[in-house]
């Protein structure tokens, strides 16, 4: 399965997504992949800052051709993600072409909600050609019993594509491990790693 996580918004966390489901799936003995394809290299920064053993392989392939090299790359590989640019470009729209499942993170605020409608977009055009193509919003940062959580998932309805029940909130753990190349799983804050164990079982059980 061939997993994009884009927003044009930068800073909702997608890398912090990207790392931590792919360390998910690795857990379970799968054989995942990383492609960073943000110019910013964010995944391949988390990489070098890692002292441990790799817990998958990250690549980065920054260009407008992943979908045309994606059958090559993931051939190895059970589970490929791809860390997505922070803009609307040919590269966003190769990344979602190279997918099979399109997440889109976005923060309980106004900004994101609207900033999605581009992503959205692509996505519609994009599932023309490929009609299985799956898309989900997925609610991170979400602060703990504050209405602007709730609402955030009532307003992305407006978008037709559906949100996950699961979520994740904002943690310092995810901040701190991510400036060591780390999961949560490598922690001992067993509710953050629920949270991305969560949104993995959910995922799988929506695609299957």
């Amino acid at each position: 399965m061939i997993y994009s996580i884009l927003n044009q918004k930068g800073g909702v966390g997608k890398t912090t997504l990207s790392v931590n489901l792919a360390a998910s799936f690795a857990r379970g003995g799968a054989r995942v992949l990383l492609l960073d394809a943000d110019p910013q290299g964010s995944s391949l920064d988390w990489a070098a800052a890692r002292e441990e053993e790799p817990l998958f392989t990250v690549l980065g392939l920054p260009r407008p051709t992943i979908h045309k090299e994606i059958t090559q790359l993931a051939r190895d590989y059970d589970h490929v993600f791809i860390d997505g640019p922070p803009r609307v470009t040919e590269l966003a729209r190769s990344a979602i072409m190279a997918a099979d499942v399109v997440l889109i993170p976005v923060q309980p605020s106004p900004y994101d909600v609207w900033a999605a409608d581009e992503v959205v977009q692509l996505i519609k055009e994009a599932q023309i050609y490929k009609e299985n193509l799956k898309a989900f919003f997925v609610i991170n940062r979400k602060i703990v019993n504050t209405a602007i959580g709730r609402d955030v998932g009532e307003a992305l309805e407006n978008y037709e594509l559906p949100v996950l029940a699961s979520s994740i909130n904002q943690r310092v753990v995810f901040a701190e491990t991510a400036a060591v190349g780390k999961a949560v799983f490598e922690t001992k804050d067993k509710q953050a790693a629920e949270e991305i164990e969560a949104i993995k079982k959910e995922l799988q059980e929506r695609t299957a």
